[in-house]
Formats: C-alpha cells, structure tokens, sequence
C-alpha cells in the first residue's frame, strides 16, 4: 500500500524530469501517473479513480497482449523500458551519434537523475494496483458492480517469430540488465549510451525499414516491424546488374563517394527486390531504407532534416517511378538528387526503381511541337529527359529469354525442393509463361509457388 503523502510525492518528481520529460505526455504513462495523482489528493473520487485505472488497463492489455516480442518484468516494467529505448531527446541523440566518452558530465548527471527516478517508477505497478483496489474497496456497492479493476500485472503477450531478430534481441537484452541493475543513475546511463551508439536512437534504434506515411498528425515516418524479409540468395540471375547496386551501396556504407541509383528494365526482373535485399544484408551494418511513395515526393526536405542528425545511413527507396506529362512531381524528384540550395546530407542516397528509361512519358507530339520551333516545348522535352540523368547510376534489368527463365525456375524449384522430372518442369514452366505474365524473375517466382503448393 502506498501512502497518500507518497503518491502526492511521486508525482510532482514525475513533472520534475530533465531530458526524457516526453516519457510523461505518452498516454500510457500519463494514465499511470493520473491514478497515482488521484490517490495522492486530499480530495478523492472514486470514480474518477476508477475511470483511469479501466483506461490505463484498457491500454496496458492492448499494448501487451498483442505483443510480438516476450516481454522482460512486469507488462508495466516493460513498457516504461520501451518509452526509455524509444525516446528520442538530447540524450539519446547525442550518445547515438559520438557514444558515452563523448558525452559531457552535466548530461549524465541529469539522466542518472531522471533514469533513478524512472527506476523507482517502474517498481511501482503492484503497489499501485493494490492500493487503488483496497481504496476502491470501500466505495463498492451493489449500485457500482463495475469498481472491480483486473490485475494488469497478470497480462500477458503472444510471442511470434521475427525477421527483425538482431534489432529484438538487443533490446531484450538491453531490458534485461537495466532490470538486474540497482543504480540506473550511473550504470543504466552507459547501458543506454552503449545502446544508442550501436542501433541509433528512438525510432531509428528500433526498426530497418521505414515508410513516410499519412497520420492522425500529420505526414509522419512509420517503423516498419516486420520488412521482406528476402535476401540476396533468393534472387537468381542477373548477378552483374545486382553487383552494381550492391558495389554503389558498400562504398555508401564505407563512407566513400556513392551515388543515386536508377534501377531500370522490365516488370518481374528483380529491380525493387535488389533494393530490399540490400536491407537484410546490410542492416546490421547501419543501412536503413525509406519507403517515400511518388505522391510525398515534396516532403523530401522534411525527411532530410529528421534523418540528417542520426548516425546511419538512409537510402530513400521510390518504387515503380514513371511520370505522366501532366504530373510536375518530377520537379520535386530533380531538386532531391541534385539542384536544391540545401545539399542532401552526406547519410543519404536516393534508389528508384522504373519500367521507364526517362521516367516521363515522352509523346510524339513533345517532339513534333519542339520541331515546330515552339523553344518552350523543346525545353519542356529536354527537361523531361534530363531527370534520369541525375541519377549518379543506371543499372538496367532486361527482360529474360525463354532459356533464362527456364533457368531461374529450375535454380529457384532446387530451393524449394519439389521433386519433378525436369523435362516435365520445362513444360509446365512454359505452359505458365504463356497464359500468365511472360517470361520473367516475378512470373518464375509464381509459378515455383504455384508448383510448390500443388506438389505437398
């Protein structure tokens, strides 16, 4: 039981915080120090008391029992340890980017301080459930049967597999010695610090894959939990054309001059799955990959001031680009690779994936028109070609011949271990081919599926 005086107590220190103050406006959190506020006034209601606690364990199941990840303490212990990896502030930025050495005393001073106290907080879940219930207790009537709060200690979550594995098991780790260590003032100041320097800070410590998306408040970069989880050994042919992209991409990683990618040629050749192998290979070494969809292309210098601070490196992925005459995002686009005032920051490449050589459709009439010496059209044309040669690099993915689809198909059924005469798989291949998409990466990878699910 906790007293009155107590609770009055804990919660003016929650309003005292210094660097990770933006843990107390998470609704979450803020429904947990509410309950401890009503049961540290001098003027209790009990139905107030009972609203909060309904609604902070409405939000605590939520958050717990759907949970992917198996969760370390309390459900309450492990989310406040989530709202502490996650936040982003002074602290987090500053060790994600030049580690604890580099961090000056005052700092650590003042998050030894915040961290003892959410240390103390964390601690609290069993106490606080117990004496808001034994409160609670004494205004029960028949009237009021729904006073009664279930035991938020005793949730639970569902524990599923992850393609994510290096970035979870890190922060259960992480979780795990924060809760054997007493002393989160010294000691969880280096834990966290080591932490931040090694996967990044907030939401960039958290997931690889990213995509800037449509929110309740506004346009925003969502963590993507599970990314494609395909890898560069599932990809067959065009080893030359992946080399490349995967070439540009270390020197990226290296700190060396590397350039903005075009990946250009046929549908199902391999061109956006090139591009999200590079995640899986290279995530542990600090790649990220942003989903920017052709529409947001104007918030690209918003993007860039969110990713230019952190310390890895982002490569801004737009997918099946093309242009029709009448769209001007393309303007955009010409700004974010090369010719806006503000250079794009040294962290930052641009891929793009395309079925069009220039990206903009290009009509007969453009170029009749220009003939006809109208010099604004001409320019308009000249314009319109122009985009594709900012990019640094032009990786073209040609559409395969029959023997080289037979290829990918044979290659990609030895993976799957499906057992079929391989005169048999050559006519089935090519009966696919013919009444389904053509000879291509994506149609053999259909038809191996299709095979596969018919074969077990």
């Amino acid at each position: 039981m906790l007293e009155r005086s107590t609770c009055e107590r804990i919660f003016k220190q929650s309003n005292e915080l210094l660097i990770y103050k933006n843990i107390t406006l998470d609704p979450l959190v803020s429904s947990f120090l509410k309950i401890i506020e009503i049961l540290g006034s001098k003027e209790f209601n009990p139905d107030e008391l009972t609203t909060f606690c309904r609604d902070f364990f409405s939000q605590l199941a939520e958050k717990t029992e759907l949970n992917q990840e198996e969760i370390v303490g309390n459900p309450w212990q492990n989310y406040l340890l989530e709202q502490i990896i996650n936040s982003e502030n002074t602290f987090t930025i500053k060790a994600a980017n030049h580690g604890y050495e580099h961090i000056g005393k005052a700092l650590k001073e003042a998050v030894g301080q915040d961290l003892a106290f959410l240390k103390y907080l964390a601690g609290l879940s069993q106490q606080v459930y117990e004496t808001a219930t034994n409160v609670l207790e004494e205004y029960k009537t028949n009237l009021n049967p729904f006073y009664s709060i279930p035991n938020w200690s005793e949730l639970a979550p569902i524990e599923t597999p992850s393609t994510n594995s290096l970035i979870k098991k890190a922060r259960h780790n992480l979780k795990e010695k924060l809760l054997e260590t007493d002393n989160w003032g010294k000691e969880g100041v280096k834990l966290l610090a080591d932490y931040y320097h090694a996967y990044g800070a907030g939401i960039f410590g958290s997931y690889w894959a990213f995509r800037w998306e449509q929110t309740a408040n506004g346009r925003a970069l969502e963590g993507i939990g599970n990314p494609d989880p395909i890898s560069f050994s599932d990809l067959i042919g065009y080893e030359t054309e992946r080399n490349e992209v995967i070439n540009n991409t270390e020197k990226f990683l290296m700190g060396l001059p590397a350039v903005n990618v075009l990946l250009y040629g046929a549908r199902g050749t391999g061109k956006s799955s090139t591009v999200k192998a590079l995640l899986n290979a290279y995530g542990a070494q600090g790649l990220r990959i942003i989903e920017l969809p052709k529409r947001y292309l104007s918030d690209y210098q918003q993007i860039l001031r969110i990713i230019a601070p952190q310390p890895q490196k982002f490569i801004i992925f737009i997918d099946d680009l093309s242009f029709e005459e009448d769209e001007l995002e393309y303007k955009e686009l010409k700004a974010l690779l090369e010719g806006s005032l503000q250079p794009k920051p040294k962290n930052v490449l641009v891929y793009a994936t395309s079925n069009q050589r220039h990206l903009i459709k290009e009509y007969f009439s453009d170029r009749k028109a220009a003939n006809n010496n109208e010099v604004r059209m001409g320019d308009t044309v000249q314009e319109k070609l122009s985009l594709a040669e900012r990019f640094g690099l032009t990786v073209i993915f040609p559409s395969p011949d029959q023997e080289q689809y037979l290829t990918i198909v044979q290659e990609l059924a030895k993976k799957e271990n499906i057992k079929i005469e391989p005169d048999e798989l050559r006519r089935q291949a090519l009966q696919w081919a013919l009444y389904q998409n053509g000879t291509s990466g994506r149609t053999a990878r259909q038809f191996v599926d299709y095979l596969y699910g018919e074969t077990q």
